[in-house]
């Protein structure tokens, strides 16, 4: 798709065209691999696209064949592209990985990606026009970390100025992309700066030394919404009521905050009592910067195939929830479900369920979602053949 007026939602960073083993072992012992793509922000505009919202991408690619397969692929889900810049002087990234968890130590992943055209990305060569395009501008810190000119563009995108679309923001932390050991207070600027956030409990311990959710609460106090991803333990959201409605000052899409009123989704407790949506405590919590409500909602149980693209996955579901204006414990288990999807495919992109089955098993009730499984193919399985208890 070359062009959309009206984006939802606007992502800005480098994809890679991505190879991936025809067998499990090390790279050295693969003898071929499957092309696809990959990376963190256009993930997030190919799930969101999938499931029915208006995108953009907007990137630099080198003029070469990576460039116009990368430019394809990303369109064929229906990602408008039209923000997309060749470069004729610098190359499109690749990179190879095994098929191995990134957690283990038999994870390989080998990128040539230096000097790439997505690199040179600036507050010079960037057009603000493309990136104001959209309600809600999805960055990640994995940009910040490719040289300082896309450093710089982070900085400047991040900054609280006037009319700035709402800026989500996803640390995704990757020490082996930084070149000194600063980049981990840069990415605690950048996340101060968005108005949502997502962050891995691993991740701001590997990279901040914060332990628990509370402790990143505190060092984030910023972003009106932060959410924690747990791992197996599921993911909790804090969110901050706006100071406005509709769009607000920070021009955020229609959202219904989780209030300590009841609602159809699960009833507010004081004590974090189980609410009926799920196993999810939901509770205030004062700050400095006003008033959050917290709430957990536990993971899925998911048959893995893959563990890559499950956070990029996970954030686009909540995106979209969000954009729907669901409450904080749905747009959990939207993002549940789409990592699943993630989950439970060889690639980083998985296709998205159908809303009316996604909204069906977000709906179950607390027993039902904790006894629920899923594997491979789930995701076209129809409403019978996805078997809920």
């Amino acid at each position: 798709m070359t062009g959309t007026a009206d984006a939802e939602v606007v992502c800005l960073g480098e994809s890679m065209v991505t190879f991936l083993p025809s067998r499990p072992g090390p790279l050295a012992d693969v003898p071929s691999f499957d092309r696809t793509i990959g990376g963190a922000e256009s993930n997030v505009a190919c799930a969101l696209a999938a499931a029915g919202h208006r995108v953009r991408w907007v990137s630099r690619v080198g003029a070469d064949g990576f460039g116009d397969h990368l430019v394809r692929s990303v369109a064929a889900y229906g990602v408008d592209t039209s923000g997309v810049r060749r470069d004729p002087h610098r190359p499109t990234g690749i990179y190879f990985r095994t098929a191995t968890d990134r957690a283990t130590d038999a994870h390989e992943v080998v990128y040539y990606r230096a000097g790439s055209a997505a690199s040179a990305m600036s507050p010079d060569n960037m057009a603000p026009e493309d990136l104001r395009s959209g309600a809600l501008l999805h960055l990640s810190g994995i940009t910040a970390a490719l040289s300082d000119d896309c450093l710089a563009l982070m900085r400047a995108l991040t900054a609280r100025t006037p009319g700035r679309p709402l800026v989500s923001f996803d640390v995704n932390h990757r020490p082996n992309l930084w070149r000194d050991p600063s980049g981990v207070r840069v990415l605690l600027d950048l996340a101060r700066g968005a108005d949502l956030v997502f962050v891995g409990e691993d991740e701001a311990a590997a990279a901040w030394d914060l332990h628990g959710a509370e402790a990143i609460r505190a060092a984030l106090p910023e972003p009106r919404t932060l959410v924690i991803k747990r791992g197996a333990a599921g993911a909790t959201v804090y969110t901050r009521e706006p100071e406005t409605t509709a769009l607000g000052t920070a021009g955020a899409p229609p959202a219904t905050p989780v209030t300590p009123a009841s609602s159809a989704y699960g009833h507010d407790s004081a004590h974090g009592r189980e609410a009926e949506y799920g196993h999810e405590a939901e509770y205030g919590h004062e700050a400095e910067y006003g008033r959050d409500t917290v709430v957990s909602v536990p993971a899925l149980r998911v048959d893995v195939v893959a563990p890559v693209g499950a956070g990029d996955a996970f954030a686009a579901g909540f995106l979209s929830a969000t954009l729907r204006g669901l409450p904080a414990a749905a747009r959990l288990r939207h993002g549940h479900l789409m990592a699943a999807a993630a989950l439970t495919v060889p690639g980083d992109l998985g296709a998205p369920p159908a809303r009316a089955d996604a909204d069906r098993l977000a709906g179950l009730d607390a027993r039902a979602w904790g006894r629920l499984r899923l594997g491979p193919g789930w995701t076209e399985a129809t409403e019978q053949e996805v078997r809920t208890p």
